[in-house]
């Protein structure tokens, strides 16, 4: 789920009324209440929406939630922000690094002087363990210097020439014998547009794939983010066929194979791929089999919407109808602009959707 953005002035007292307004709707049990606490406060990531309504929320409770939605760790480190109109967090990423060395660093990597990185790391070695905290963010929040290859989140819209052997560089000094910064930039790289629109993307993948990172979490962000040239290379390296692949893929032979020994989660998610793809089958086969096109989508594949919401936004009327068909409700709202698939459809221009929905309100 994207995070929200503070106005330019933020107001303490007016967030601390979201927090507020956080438990009345929970304890009236609406569920974008509980998808909001299922998605940023720890507690309830993996809980069922009946486990979430009976559960006390107390101040704090919301107070942490809100800050977590703006992108926050807490509630301390929120109040410290609003404290000073303006801050770091408005600023690109590169810009909020306090550490000047570090900083060098990434001003390199952005230019891919490969030479120029290679003697700031002969003479601080130690630059490739170090990680910078950003917040206000909901991914990128504590990267070490390979994740900057990624250009994503987009801070420049383009890669510089070198840029995979600054990859390289980074990766032989001792980036590449940290699991996780490893992870993190391949997750990064094939989720990312630029990255792909410069030409680098299947070459930075087939790099970081050497350095045995797991593949599946960059595979899910491909897929969530419409990345297939990027997810097929994913798989070309071992990325494994579950349903919710097969249902992005539009593979409806391998979801139907896949679904029986499927767990509860890949089933949800595989239902969100499926309608935001447009894999109209797929999305026929999840429903016909027991899915709820009312929940709304797993933390990860957009979260704040549901399957409607998808479909509406990005045109799939078939998918609509589908959905429709098997009851999905056209009056739920996202989490994040509380919107229904309508005004979703309305935003995109998608006016064979617009048809199809206000249809169904007469029907």
């Amino acid at each position: 789920m994207p995070t929200k953005q503070l106005p330019t002035r933020p107001n303490l007292e007016q967030l601390k009324r979201q927090a507020q307004d956080l438990i009345e709707a929970h304890a009236a049990g609406d569920p974008r209440a509980c998808q909001r606490l299922r998605e940023f406060h720890p507690r309830f990531v993996h809980a069922a929406d009946q486990f979430i309504r009976d559960a006390r929320l107390s101040w704090s409770d919301a107070l942490f939630a809100i800050a977590r939605e703006y992108g926050y760790a807490s509630w301390a480190r929120l109040k410290a922000r609003v404290a000073v109109p303006g801050a770091e967090a408005d600023l690109r990423h590169h810009e909020r690094i306090a550490d000047p060395l570090f900083r060098h660093a990434v001003d390199l990597i952005d230019d891919g002087d490969v030479e120029s990185l290679a003697r700031l790391l002969d003479r601080h070695p130690d630059l490739v363990e170090r990680h910078v905290t950003f917040e206000g963010g909901n991914y990128f929040r504590n990267p070490g210097l390979l994740a900057f290859v990624a250009e994503n989140p987009v801070r420049h819209e383009c890669m510089p020439p070198r840029i995979v052997e600054v990859a390289r560089l980074l990766l032989e000094r001792g980036a590449g014998g940290n699991r996780r910064d490893v992870e993190e930039a391949l997750t990064l790289v094939a989720s990312g547009r630029v990255a792909r629109e410069a030409g680098f993307q299947r070459e930075l993948i087939d790099l970081l794939c050497r350095y045995r990172a797991d593949r599946k979490s960059a595979l899910d962000a491909a897929l969530a983010h419409g990345e297939f040239e990027a997810a097929t290379a994913l798989l070309a390296h071992g990325a494994a066929v579950t349903l919710p692949v097969a249902a992005a893929l539009g593979d409806a032979a391998q979801a139907t194979k896949s679904l029986a020994t499927a767990s509860p989660a890949e089933r949800h998610l595989a239902l969100a791929y499926a309608t935001q793809h447009g894999r109209t089958p797929i999305v026929r086969l999840l429903l016909d089999a027991g899915e709820d096109p009312n929940r709304y989508n797993p933390v990860g594949a957009h979260a704040h919407s549901t399957p409607l919401h998808q479909a509406a936004q990005n045109g799939h009327v078939e998918v609509v109808r589908v959905l429709i068909e098997h009851g999905a409700r056209a009056d739920l709202k996202d989490t994040l602009w509380n919107g229904t698939a309508l005004d979703w459809a309305r935003h995109a221009g998608r006016d064979s959707v617009i048809r199809e929905l206000v249809k169904g309100k007469h029907d």
